[in-house]
């Protein structure tokens, strides 16, 4: 059982970056629902990048957090769950 919590807290984070990248290129969700890969769509624009960049930053900043926070849980569950190597 060990072995499928830390093969599924390593999947995560590439489920995560699919989901955002294909909804920033507009494959995947469309504008009214909440995405952050909608969101850095929407935050594309010349004038938003210029003049809000909070629109941008956060998004971004929260994926990559979200997605390091699940690598490093996985890495300790592996490490947890297989101590002899």
């Amino acid at each position: 059982m060990s072995y499928v919590i830390v093969t599924l807290t390593l999947a995560v984070p590439g489920i995560i970056i699919g989901e955002t990248a294909l909804s920033f290129l507009g494959i995947g969700l469309k504008a009214p629902t909440v995405s952050w890969g909608v969101l850095l769509q929407e935050a594309q624009k010349f004038q938003i990048i210029q003049f809000y960049p909070w629109m941008w930053i956060g998004p971004a900043v929260c994926v990559i957090m979200v997605v390091l926070a699940f690598n490093f849980v996985g890495d300790g569950a592996r490490d947890a769950a297989d101590p002899f190597s």
